[in-house]
C-alpha cells in the first residue's frame, strides 16, 4: 500500500480517475452519471468517460500539466464537474474558489494560487476576479458534443474522440488534488491544499457513514468549492459510480419535486435547510417521497429536538456528521449505528482524540478539545509565496469542545472561544441553544457570553420567533423549567435573523458586537 495512506486499510482500493471512468463505462455505459437539475441535462457514464478524456487532452494541449493549477470559476453546473474531472484525469490541481463568498478577495487569492490556466463560465466577470494575472484564460458555456456553440472558447475547441492511450498521466494518491478556501466572510480565508489520498479516505468514510451503493441517486445543491460537498458527494460518486444530481443552490419550492422526479435516495443537508423544511412545510410527508431514505446534517450543530422533529415530519432517517475544512470528516453517525444529539463516532479514517489543556487524552465523559490527524487531513495551507505551511504530521486543534460517552459517541459541546465562563463555571452556548429550541414557538436561537462586572461573563440569548406571540418573559419562563439560575439568560433579544457564515454557522462574535452596540459599549 502507498505510504500516502499511512497504516489505513482501504475498503475500496485506490484508482485514478482514468481507471474509474473507464471501469464505469464498461460496466454500464447507458447509466446516468451526472444530472444537472437547473438545465435538465445529464450525461451517461459512457459519454462521461469520452468527454472527460477529450477535455483533458485539450487542457494538456493548452499547457496544463500534471501538478499544474487550474483556476475554475463557475457556479455549480454539469460543465464544472466535467472540467474538474478532466483536470484530475491528467493529474492537474483544481482550484474551485468560491466566487460568491470571496468576490472582493478574488484577485488576491488568484495571485496566491498562481494558476497555469484559468477557466471561467461565460456569465461571470473574469477580469474583475482574476485581475492582471498572466495565466491564459478561456470562457465556457454549455457542453454539447452534438452541436457545440461556436462562441464557446473551450468546448467548441475540444476535438472529439480523443484516445485515452495518448494520456498516460494519472492522479496518484500523493499528488496535490485541490486548493480551496476555508469559510471566511470579513477576513481573508485560509487556502487549503488536499491530496488525492485524503480525498479517497474521506470518501470511504462517507460511504461507511451512509452505506451508499452504485444504485443510489444522490442530491447535492451546495458549492463544490466547499470541502463538505467534495467529500460528501463528489468522492462517493467517483468511488461507487452512482448517479449524482446537482443544483446551483437549494430550492425550498423545488426540493421535494427533485426527489420525486428523480427518485433521489440520499440528499445533503445543513441546519438552515432543515430548519426551513421544518418551519415552512409544503405539505409533503413520507408517503410523498418514498425513495428518500437518508439525509445528513453537517457544517453546524443540530439539536436533538430538531433532529427528532424532522424525522417525525418526513419519515426520513437523519444523520448528524461533523467535519472541518482542514481535517475532513472528524465524526459521523452511521446508517446502522447512531445516537440522537451526538455527531456520531470518530470517522473511519480519522485519527481522532479529545485532549485536555496539557494535550493528554480525556477519559470518558470529560470535556476537552477535539483534535484530528493522519492522512485524511489536508496537506497544509498555501502561503502567498507559493510554499505550503504543513499541517501533517502535527495534529489539528479544531477549536471545538467535546465529550465521548461509554459507547464512543461524540457530543460537541461548544467552541473554545465561545465558552461562557460565569463565576468560574464553564457554560457551553450549545447547551443553552438546545434548551431554547425546545420551545416550539422559536424558529432559531443562539446564546452568547457578554462581559459582567461581578461574574466575569453572563448569558444572553437571541431568538427568532415563529409568530408574533413570543415575548421576553415567555422565553425566560421556558428556560426556568430546564436551567439552573447560574445558566439562566439575563437578557433576551427577539430578532428577525441571526448572523451566519456561508456554512450556516451562527457568528457569535457578531452577536457580542450587537450586544455591545445595544449597551452602547465598545465592541
Amino acid at each position: 500500500m502507498s505510504t500516502a495512506f499511512g497504516n489505513h486499510t482501504l475498503g475500496i482500493p485506490y484508482q485514478p480517475v482514468a481507471e474509474l471512468l473507464a471501469q464505469y463505462r464498461a460496466r454500464d455505459p447507458q447509466k446516468r452519471a451526472i444530472v444537472d437539475l437547473e438545465t435538465g441535462r445529464s450525461i451517461s457514464y459512457g459519454d462521461l468517460d469520452q468527454a472527460v478524456t477529450d477535455i483533458a487532452a485539450f487542457l494538456k494541449a493548452k499547457g496544463l500539466r500534471k501538478g499544474g493549477r487550474l483556476l475554475l470559476l463557475s457556479d455549480e453546473c454539469l460543465e464544472k464537474l466535467l472540467i474538474w474531472l478532466a483536470a484530475w484525469r491528467i493529474g492537474a490541481v483544481v482550484c474551485p474558489l468560491n466566487i460568491e463568498l470571496n468576490e472582493k478577495l478574488m484577485v488576491e487569492l488568484t495571485r496566491a494560487v498562481n494558476p497555469a490556466l484559468v477557466l471561467c463560465h461565460k456569465d461571470i466577470d473574469m477580469a474583475a476576479l482574476v485581475g492582471d494575472h498572466p495565466a491564459p484564460r478561456l470562457r465556457f458555456g454549455a457542453w454539447s458534443p452534438a452541436a457545440p456553440d461556436s462562441q464557446d472558447e473551450l468546448f467548441s475547441a475540444v476535438p472529439p474522440g480523443q484516445s485515452g492511450a495518448d494520456l498516460p498521466e494519472r492522479n496518484n494518491p500523493a499528488d496535490a488534488a485541490c486548493i480551496f478556501c476555508t469559510s471566511g466572510t470579513t477576513a481573508r480565508p485560509k487556502i487549503v491544499v488536499y491530496d488525492h489520498a485524503a480525498y479517497w479516505l474521506n470518501g470511504l468514510s462517507t460511504l461507511e457513514f451512509l452505506g451508499l451503493t452504485e444504485d443510489d441517486r444522490t442530491l447535492e445543491y451546495r458549492s463544490f468549492g466547499w470541502n463538505s460537498a467534495q467529500v460528501l458527494s463528489l468522492m462517493p460518486f467517483l468511488e461507487k459510480g452512482l448517479t449524482l444530481h446537482i443544483a446551483k443552490r437549494f430550492s425550498h419550492s423545488r426540493f421535494f419535486e427533485w426527489i420525486q422526479t428523480h427518485g433521489i435516495t440520499f440528499a445533503a443537508g445543513v441546519p438552515t435547510v432543515l430548519n426551513m423544511l421544518l418551519n415552512k412545510p409544503l405539505g409533503y410527508t413520507a408517503k410523498d417521497i418514498p425513495t428518500l431514505r437518508l439525509m445528513t446534517c453537517s457544517t453546524a450543530p443540530l439539536t436533538a429536538q430538531q433532529w427528532q422533529q424532522f424525522e417525525e415530519m418526513y419519515g426520513v432517517h437523519l444523520l448528524q456528521l461533523y467535519g472541518m475544512s482542514e481535517a475532513g470528516w472528524v465524526c459521523g453517525n452511521r446508517h446502522y449505528k447512531f445516537k440522537v444529539g451526538t455527531v456520531g463516532l470518530p470517522a473511519l479514517h480519522q485519527e481522532f482524540e479529545i485532549v485536555d489543556a496539557e494535550g493528554k487524552p480525556c477519559p470518558v465523559g470529560v470535556e476537552g478539545e477535539i483534535t484530528a490527524g493522519g492522512p485524511q487531513t489536508a496537506i497544509g495551507y498555501l502561503r502567498d509565496d507559493g510554499t505550503i505551511e504543513p499541517i501533517r504530521p502535527a495534529r489539528i486543534k479544531t477549536g471545538d469542545l467535546g465529550t465521548k460517552d461509554a459507547e464512543g459517541f461524540i457530543r460537541v459541546t461548544g467552541r473554545t472561544k465561545d465558552l461562557i465562563i460565569r463565576g468560574g463555571m464553564n457554560i457551553a452556548p450549545l447547551e443553552i441553544d438546545e434548551i431554547l429550541l425546545r420551545d416550539r414557538n422559536l424558529l432559531e436561537a443562539a446564546a452568547v457570553g457578554v462581559p459582567d462586572k461581578i461574574y466575569g461573563e453572563e448569558v444572553v440569548c437571541y431568538v427568532i420567533p415563529k409568530d408574533g406571540t413570543l415575548t421576553v418573559e415567555s422565553v425566560l419562563a421556558h428556560c426556568r423549567q430546564f436551567l439552573p439560575p447560574a445558566k439562566m439568560p439575563k437578557q433576551v433579544f427577539i430578532v428577525s435573523s441571526l448572523p451566519k457564515n456561508d456554512r450556516g454557522k451562527v457568528l457569535r462574535d457578531k452577536l457580542r458586537e450587537d450586544w455591545s452596540a445595544r449597551m452602547r459599549l465598545p465592541a
